[in-house]
Parts: C-alpha cells; structure tokens; sequence
C-alpha cells in the first residue's frame, strides 16, 4: 500500500534559495481560480530555470540549494451533499479536505476549469489555491525538456541533487487509480487521480516515445498495431489539410511537422532524424477534441507503456484498431472482431490490475463503433453478421504460440469462446478501466492459423493494401461519434470505484 501524505514543509529562507510565498487564497470562479493556478506554475517554474541557467552561464556552484514548488487545490467539505448525483465526477466522496498538485496549467486549462467549475457548483464551497510542499523537479521545469546534465557540461564536480531537485520516482506511482492508497489519519485525501509529478513524468515520456508534443495529442485516440494503418492515416490527414480542414485545424506528426487547414504542406517542425518507437499523428482541433494516432507496434509491454502515459491527458476515450488471428473457422480474412471481453493472459497488468477484475463492454462505445461498421460497409441489421462478429478477444505475450504445444491454450480459448487473438487488445482495454478512460477495440482478421491461413508477405500485402483503408474509416467514424455524445454519457458510472477522485 502507498501512503498519501503531503511533503514536508520546503526549509526556510536561510537553508534554501526559494521564491517569495505566495500566499493560498479561496476562490468561487473556476476561471480565476485557474488563471492562479498558472501564474504560480509560470513564477515558480521559471525561477528554477532562471537560476539553472544562471549556473550554466557562470559555472559557479549555487550558495544554496534551489527549490520551487507545484501549485495545488484544496477543498474542504463537511457534508455528504452535492447539487447533481447524476454526475460521474465533480464531487468528492464525503466531509473532508482534498487536495492535489497541478503541473502545466496552461496544457490543462479546460480539464482544469471544468473541474474546479464542478467542484464549486456541486458542494457550493470555495477551492484554496497555493503553493503546495511538493518541489518542482529542475527537469520538470522545461516542459518540452532539456538535457540539464548535458548543459553543464563534462566538467560539472558537483552532484546536480546537491542543489536542485531532481524526479523522485517515489512520488510518481499510480497507488491513486491503483485503489491502492493507505489513508493517513488527519492527512487531505486525494483529488485528482495523477498528482503533479506523476503528470510530468507522463507528459516528457510522452514526447520521448511519440516526438511529439504532449500539447498536439488529442482527446479521441486510435491505438494500431501496424504501419499501415499509419500511412493511411497520413494520407487521409493531408488531403483533408489539402481541401480545407474538413473540421480540423491541423495535422501533426513526428517532430512537430504542423500542416495548417489549406495548406500541402508543412509549415512548422523538423523531421526528426529517426523515428520515435511509438510514433503519434494527430488531426487537431482548438478544444482538443481532434483524433490523435499512436502506431504501439507489437507487444503488450507496449501497449501499457504508452496508455500508462497517455492516461494523464484524460482523454474521453480510446479505440485499439489492429489485425488479429479469427480462432473461427466460420471467419474469413477481412472480417471484423468487435470484442465484447477479453482473455488476459498479457501479463504486464497483473500487479496493477488483477486478472480476476472483468474488463466490461461499454455500451456507448459498442453501439458507436458497430453503427461506424455499418455505415462505413452499407451493411445493416442481419446483413452486418457477414462481415462482423462480436465476442472474447484473447491477447497474449507470447508472438510465436503455434510453435509450441498448443493444446492447452487453445482449450482455455475455446472455453472462454474466444473468437480472436491478438497482443495488444486486452491491455488497452484493462488499462482504460484502470485509468477510467472509456475504451473499445474493433479488430480485423488477417489470419487463421489454426485453419492453414497463416501470416505470410504475399497473403498480407494484398490483405492490407483492400482492407486498411475501411477499417481505419470504420475507428475514426466512430470516435467522431462518439465526440458528439453528450460528455456524461461518455464518461459513465460504470468506471469509477466506492470512494472515488472528484476529478474525472
């Protein structure tokens, strides 16, 4: 179990190099409350780099430690109350003070306002925002990163710890979503389900994994596991820059490469020199509410290593769209798996999520994702079963397992009537349940190999170059679906636990 307790209070003056206090104050508008929130985030940030930057320039060894710390918010309660028990979220569980870190207020600006706005609106009290006790890591200080080692060069003979902070892997774990927190008596309770930290951790791995922006991603996400559905996605993200928009402001890939609505062609970025290990493309809108692509690759280490990441955005939710061997012999290649459970035997999430815990289908997105088939195919009704089954994905971790023997395996797929097989579905989804981000996985069948229907460079390129194209139709149909649901249905009860965050 992990504790949740505030840091101890930064040192005094005397024993450290700290900006002035900025004393908490009580507020009833979000806005405000919010526009607080990031002139402490911008002080206090920039004083460290002030001061860094400084040391890089004189190459002297600071007087004194140099510390800032993240802003919070805090509210208090002493009533079980509140104004809409509709709500998923935007309230707190009981009487009580709660409190969080905030990191880039300027990247969470909306999230932030909706939040504190339900907050004060739910249980008609004030929120206090200050300067929490928690130091902003030096690295943490550059949001889209700095090699500070490397800034102060081979000759630095000082430890960097000696005098700025530096990310404490200690105050970055997931024991809040986990449900694994232990609650310290007289100690504020949790608020939002990533602490600040825990956010910019996520937020430069983010760039590191993608090379792109944490800034460009959007709240509607499309995971694959092939290329190919990358390069369709590119060359429908250009011609839609090309012919105006078609609703969205930009496209972005790796390296920042931005082309605005009208244009053919990049007018921002550099092309990096190589290519990130899970590259991210992303079809923008002002309010974040585009469709951002992410090409995982293979495996389920993966697949929770960019969700585990991606989950601190909060997006409204996310699809796996991928190929996957039918288990059926009834199933021909280029149908469609629209899974309704999953077999977990991907093993990454187990400590995290045991595998006893049911990954449940939701309706919302079930219903968006199987209407998208239908109108992207012109099949309806009973005419939709020729070319799409719902039921039991199973994901594995294991590439090669028809090179073993297989008969065990197979007698758990077929009891647990597993239609479809894969790496990657399960992980996604158990890590959206995990994270209360809603999820779905349309699948495609682009194998059979219990049936003599193996994988192999003829048979997949022609399978590829007929299919792609509609299924990657099929995910963003979908998702812009579900970006016209009315948020409280997205973001149900279905997905929160007893005593959960007030933050979504």
């Amino acid at each position: 179990m992990t504790r949740f307790e505030p840091r101890s209070a930064p040192p005094t003056s005397s024993g450290f190099d700290l900006p002035p206090a900025w004393p908490s104050e009580a507020f009833r508008d979000a806005a405000a409350a919010v526009a607080r929130l990031e002139a402490i985030y911008d002080r206090n940030t920039r004083f460290l780099r002030d001061r860094f930057e400084a040391v890089v320039a004189g190459g002297g060894v600071p007087e004194r430690p140099v510390r800032a710390c993240y802003p919070e918010v805090k509210v208090s309660t002493q009533s079980f109350e509140r104004v809409d028990s509709r709500l998923a979220y935007g309230f707190v569980p009981g009487p009580g003070t709660y409190q969080t870190t905030i990191t880039r207020p300027d990247l969470f600006h909306d999230y932030l306002a909706e939040q504190i706005g339900l907050l004060i609106a739910n249980h008609g009290c004030a929120v206090t925002i200050g300067e929490s006790t928690t130091p902003i890591p030096l690295h943490f200080a550059y949001p889209e990163g700095m090699n500070v080692e490397g800034a102060l060069g081979p000759h630095m003979t000082w430890p960097l710890r000696d005098r700025f902070d530096v990310p404490d892997l200690t105050h970055m774990d997931d024991a809040i979503v986990n449900g694994a927190l232990e609650r310290v008596p007289g100690a504020p309770r949790p608020l939002a389900p990533f602490t600040g930290p825990r956010s910019d951790y996520s937020l430069h791995r983010l760039r590191h994994y993608s090379a792109t922006s944490a800034h460009h991603f959007q709240n509607y996400v499309l995971f694959t596991n092939y290329a190919f559905y990358v390069d369709a996605f590119i060359a429908h993200g250009r011609a839609l820059m090309e012919a105006g928009g078609g609703g969205y402001d930009a496209f972005v890939e790796p390296g920042d490469l931005v082309t605005p609505a009208g244009a053919s062609a990049p007018a921002d970025g550099q092309t990096p020199e190589r290519m990130p290990q899970m590259p991210a493309y992303h079809l923008v809108r002002g309010d974040h509410s585009g469709i951002t692509l992410v090409n995982i690759g293979v495996g389920p280490s993966n697949a929770k290593t960019i969700t585990d990441h991606v989950a601190v955005l909060r997006p409204h939710a996310w699809l796996m769209l991928g190929h996957c061997a039918g288990l059926r012999n009834t199933q021909r290649l280029g149908d469609y798996v629209l899974a309704h459970g999953y077999v977990r035997e991907d093993h990454v999430l187990d400590d995290d999520l045991p595998t006893w815990v049911p990954i449940p289908p939701l309706a919302e997105v079930q219903v968006a994702m199987e209407e998208a088939v239908a109108e992207v195919t012109g099949l309806s009704g009973y005419e939709l079963k020729r070319v799409m089954r719902t039921g039991t994905v199973a994901t594995i971790d294991d590439r090669n397992w028809e090179l073993r023997d297989h008969r065990e395996p197979l007698r758990r797929f077929s009891q647990s009537r597993a239609i479809a097989l894969d790496m990657e579905s399960a992980t996604i989804a158990a890590n959206g349940f995990r994270f209360r981000v809603p999820y779905g996985t349309l699948l495609c069948v682009s194998d059979k190999p219990l049936h003599g229907e193996i994988k192999l460079p003829g048979m997949a390129s022609a399978f590829y170059r007929r299919q792609v194209d509609q299924h990657l139709a099929i995910g963003i149909k979908a998702l812009e679906s579900l970006r016209a649901m009315p948020r409280e249905r997205l973001h149900s009860r279905k997905l929160r636990s007893f005593e959960e965050v007030a933050f979504q």
